[in-house]
């Protein structure tokens, strides 16, 4: 005889069901909501702490697993997600933004661009409310690679930042004319990436995304000062060259306080039609920086010319090409630092785990 299903007895099965990041049960992270019994059918949410979490389809099928095993005939479980704030306080810009991540490097050339876009995009298209910031006042790339040449009309104030493939964004690209150059000394342009923070109309953020110039100067100082950052993204080539400026960028952050989210090896490798794979960059130069920085390595994105036209069209590898191998990494990198917010925002530390690459 099956045993009456009571919200007790389901909540006692699903306290058993552990949230793979963060190691505790759904029950003890309050993420089962909703909960509902007609008969032999139970219906709940579960509330993920992103809704790019990497591991979602594991916490649905052991969820559903749980209680089937009480008896229940039919399971209606829905996913859905809060981002959790990391605990820094913005209330001097006024700016309701639950994370913020720069993403930077040593040196020009690296695809980091290409590599914010791509990230910020994968997050829009898990559900997240996301905005994208193009700190490079100097070469403003953003959106060119996002396909937008200007702002909506303002409304009162403050700007209206653009829109596209679900989220928004800000660029000096789309302040001033094709082709002006920006003469501009260190004061002024930290005046311009303080009033892309507190002149813009962002709303309410899961993650900002902000795509740092290259380099150790003034705009990710100025940044750091104006806008306590969650964490940093470093992207590298896997040369040497590339690897001691990405280095200096990464103990840039450090030295401003800013964790470490990871290091990411852009242009890795070159998949042959007849199989091989070419290193014409080297190989493995990301994960030796990881490695030594005591910090993640977060993943190899190859050389796709896809990748290229992606950017040089607006329409995001993600976009154009999802199943590609290089649009998948490139989620999978996304989901990873969501996940990775996630963690450190609800363990109440603002620490980031670390996965360090033996």
């Amino acid at each position: 005889m099956t045993k009456e299903l009571t919200k007790e007895s389901i909540l006692a099965a699903l306290s058993n069901v552990q949230e793979p990041e963060l190691h505790k049960d759904l029950v003890t992270l309050n993420m089962i909501r909703n909960l509902e019994i007609s008969g032999d059918t139970v219906s709940f949410t579960v509330m993920l702490t992103t809704p790019a979490c990497p591991l979602r389809g594991q916490i649905e099928k052991e969820a559903k697993g749980a209680v089937l095993a009480l008896g229940a005939k039919t399971v209606n479980l829905k996913l859905d997600s809060d981002v959790p704030n990391d605990g820094r306080m913005r209330g001097l810009l006024n700016m309701p933004i639950r994370n913020a991540i720069a993403v930077g490097s040593g040196k020009g050339g690296v695809g980091k661009s290409t590599v914010a876009v791509n990230i910020a995009v994968a997050l829009a298209q898990s559900g997240a409310r996301v905005g994208l910031l193009d700190a490079d006042i100097y070469g403003p790339n953003i959106p060119t690679m996002m396909g937008v040449d200007k702002l909506p009309p303002p409304h009162g104030p403050k700007l209206v930042p653009a829109t596209a493939y679900g989220l928004k964004m800000i660029s000096m690209g789309l302040l001033v004319k094709p082709g002006q150059p920006l003469i501009w000394r260190g004061p002024m342009l930290n005046s311009a990436i303080r009033q892309f923070l507190g002149d813009v109309e962002w709303g309410e953020l899961d993650y900002l995304i902000v795509d740092l110039p290259p380099g150790t100067g003034d705009a990710a100082l100025s940044l750091a000062q104006a806008l306590p950052l969650s964490g940093a993204i470093i992207v590298t080539l896997p040369q040497l060259v590339s690897l001691e400026d990405a280095s200096r960028g990464l103990e840039m952050f450090r030295t401003l306080e800013v964790p470490i989210l990871g290091v990411i090896e852009n242009m890795s490798y070159l998949d042959l039609p007849d199989g091989t794979r070419m290193d014409i960059f080297g190989s493995g130069g990301g994960e030796k920086l990881a490695k030594a920085s005591r910090t993640t390595f977060l993943g190899k994105i190859p050389i796709d010319p896809t990748v290229r036209e992606g950017g040089d069209t607006g329409k995001p590898i993600v976009v154009a090409k999802p199943e590609s191998v290089a649009a998948k990494i490139l989620t999978e990198i996304a989901e990873k630092v969501a996940a990775q917010m996630s963690v450190a925002a609800l363990s109440g530390k603002n620490e980031l785990p670390i996965n360090i690459v033996e």
